[in-house]
């Protein structure tokens, strides 16, 4: 809103410069985009309007916010004579040469209108720079009229040519299926039906609360005008202007919300108006249509409630000056005060928005820093949090950056990354070993978009990563490594996951030694880093989705505990048709993953705070090598030893894979092992039973896989 400081002036006798004014307003929630000096000591301050303000998008509010500011009276719009904004002293009631009525009520609750003969062209020098300085450009004096009227109360108006509307009608009604409306701008608009318009008896004349039409505009041949002022539902013009993709200057402040009661007043000051300019004279009254008049709101201000949420006791003067120079009237109650909002203050609902008026033109610097007393302990942090933030640590120190992408995707995202699971109950998140299909299956739609890349809520991490990733090759970057965490949606709740993608490198390129590109094992290595820091110990098994690589991907499972064999993630490869559609170079090979936090967190084991020592005694290490079929997998065979050294008479500590052979020696169709397997106990172990320990473990693998030692 661009305030002009000399039509503000004719509001309130403030002497104060334009630096000093929009620096006290800005105290008071204003912000202030910039100043503008305009010669004869005149200046532009031009406001950002919140949306909750739509009083502030007119001189008269800021006035009103400007004179409780500086304790001076506020000069109204009068009839009186000599006023300073003068109003045209023309009593409502019926008219012989305008039919006006309303067909929606819901949506057009009042309008009004009068009629006056005109004599059309330039408006006088002061009024085009007015409106020039305020960022409206000036057409003629009948059309400058109403812009004038629509900065000065907030009041959007429309001046239609009398002899243009057929029948000499202007009704409020709801559009015809098909009907269209060519407006002011020349462009023929298609209408839905629950589009608010303003029409005459054959046709819709303008779009209400949004923009006239062409075909009742006023022109230079025009000799009787119908001054037109409406209240409209704000939810209809704000859902009208979005869908025709049309803002103006009257939807920007009815879809705000405008005073129900300013109609009659916004005619009438266009009268005065044009009477002052010499443009024209009224014939006969004001057609006022208001079926179902509306009630201020009524609120309850207490004394003791005010000196609580401020902090600080307001003197019950200073309470009373700035309510009523705010327009707000009260009446002094044994506990307080009683009052009765204004129309045109559309967001005072409640008891603790009056006591914000109060602490802005009170004062908020007047208000001692101080914290509320303390009655009961604070309650302990979310323990998510610390999981989380756990979590993005371990993942940063494995090299990874971390991004934040939309909870917001396009459904067609979503489908590329349909999974192939095929229980029929359905799940509560995207890992569960019984879900129904995967987590994108079930999605939850957007009912009002944006648009179509944000019509649905994430059931996954993954797609939003991926295009992450996406958007970095495309920039150059060769190596990609990201994580996220972040909140999925399903239609059975929330759930909070991890996931990460991977591309490129597996290590930093080093002069030592030739680089590598990133392979499975090494977003597997990071999920079991990131598990174990968690606080569980997962295992994976093959598993098959067509998002991923077959091969190349495997399920992410709760290897001990109560929980054990509960599905928590996937980790694999990304289909390169997948990799292709959202982006990515074909070249690329990309590895995900993403687990379930909440999972997680059930999955959890307590752990012993209690420390232990060291070991007083030696390990022993024994290397064993076998050959078996290729198709079996490590995880499987690590799982027979480790179940092979329950009771061992040297308690087995530690299992590792450190040799995988194919090749001459070995049979085809198998592949040879090196597993070492370390050996502590809290004594010495002999030869004897370290061997001993050795053979069983060996037995084991024979009888299970058919092992041949090597």
């Amino acid at each position: 809103m661009k305030l002009v400081l000399s039509w503000l002036r004719e509001f309130v006798d403030v002497k104060a410069s334009a630096e000093d004014v929009a620096k006290t307003l800005a105290s008071r929630g204003f912000e202030v985009a910039s100043i503008e000096p305009i010669g004869g000591g005149d200046a532009v301050i031009d406001f950002e309007i919140t949306a909750n303000r739509p009083d502030g998008l007119s001189v008269i509010g800021l006035a009103r916010e400007v004179a409780t500011a500086y304790n001076l009276p506020l000069t109204l719009p009068s009839a009186n004579a000599g006023a300073r904004v003068a109003l045209a002293a023309i009593p409502s009631g019926a008219s012989d040469r305008i039919a006006v009525s309303i067909a929606d009520a819901e949506l057009c609750p009042r309008f009004a209108a009068a009629v006056a003969d005109v004599r059309m062209g330039a408006s006088p020098a002061w009024m085009a720079a007015r409106l020039q300085a305020a960022g409206v450009r000036p057409i003629s004096n009948l059309v400058d009229i109403t812009n004038y009227v629509n900065l000065e109360l907030g009041q959007p108006m429309h001046a239609y040519d009398l002899a243009r509307l057929a029948g000499a009608s202007l009704v409020a009604r709801r559009a015809k299926p098909g009907e269209t409306c060519t407006t002011l701008d020349g462009v023929e608009r298609k209408l839905d039906p629950d589009m608010l318009v303003i029409a005459d008896r054959d046709r819709a004349q303008g779009v209400a609360g949004v923009m006239g039409g062409a075909a009742s505009e006023v022109s230079a041949a025009t000799t009787t005008v119908v001054f037109e002022a409406a209240y409209f539902k704000p939810a209809s013009v704000r859902r009208t202007s979005k869908r025709l993709g049309l803002k103006t200057e009257a939807s920007s402040r009815f879809e705000r919300g405008a005073d129900v009661r300013g109609q009659v007043v916004a005619i009438q000051r266009a009268i005065a108006l044009m009477q002052q300019i010499g443009a024209g004279q009224p014939t006969g009254s004001i057609v006022d249509v208001y079926p179902q008049p509306r009630e201020a709101k009524r609120l309850h201000l207490r004394r003791d409630r005010l000196a609580r949420l401020l902090g600080a006791s307001v003197p019950d003067a200073d309470v009373a000056r700035i309510l009523a120079g705010l327009g707000i009237q009260i009446t002094a109650s044994s506990d307080g005060w009683d009052a009765i909002a204004p129309t045109f203050r559309v967001d005072l609902l409640r008891e603790v928005d009056l006591i914000e008026e109060v602490g802005r033109h009170f004062g908020f610097d007047k208000l001692d820093a101080t914290f509320p007393v303390v009655t009961q302990p604070a309650p302990p942090p979310d323990p998510r949090i610390t999981r989380d933030r756990l979590a993005r640590r371990v993942l940063t120190a494995a090299g990874f950056s971390e991004a934040v992408t939309f909870g917001f995707i396009e459904a067609k995202a979503v489908e590329v990354f349909q999974g192939t699971q095929s229980s029929q109950s359905t799940q509560r998140n995207a890992f569960s070993a019984d879900s129904a299909v995967s987590a994108f299956e079930h999605t939850v739609g957007i009912a009002n978009p944006l648009s179509l890349k944000f019509d649905t809520l994430r059931p996954s991490l993954l797609p939003g990563l991926v295009d992450a990733v996406a958007h970095n090759r495309r920039h150059g970057r060769r190596d990609v490594r990201l994580f996220e965490i972040g909140t999925r949606f399903l239609p059975s709740g929330e759930t909070r996951g991890v996931a990460i993608a991977w591309t490129g490198g597996g290590a930093s390129e080093h002069w030592s030694g030739g680089a590598r590109e990133v392979d499975f094992f090494d977003v597997k290595g990071v999920i079991e880093h990131l598990s174990d820091a968690l606080g569980i110990t997962v295992r994976c098994e093959p598993v098959n989705e067509t998002f991923l690589v077959a091969g190349q991907s495997a399920a992410i499972l709760i290897a001990d505990g109560p929980s054990r064999g509960a599905r928590i993630g996937v980790a694999g490869q990304i289909a390169p048709a997948l990799a292709d559609a959202r982006g990515l170079p074909r070249q690329d090979r990309v590895f995900v993953a993403e687990a379930d936090l909440d999972l997680i967190e059930g999955a959890r084991t307590q752990a012993a705070d209690a420390t232990r020592p060291l070991p007083r005694h030696p390990f022993v290490v024994r290397d064993l090598s076998i050959v078996v079929s290729d198709t079996l997998p490590a995880e499987i065979i690590h799982g027979t030893i480790r179940a092979a050294g329950g009771n061992l008479p040297a308690p087995l500590g530690a299992v590792s894979f450190f040799d995988r052979y194919q090749g001459k020696g070995v049979p085809q169709g198998a592949v040879s092992l090196s597993v070492r397997l370390t050996f502590q106990a809290d004594r010495t172990l002999t030869d004897a039973e370290v061997q001993q320990s050795v053979e069983t473990i060996l037995a084991a693998l024979v009888r299970e896989h058919a092992a041949i030692q090597r």
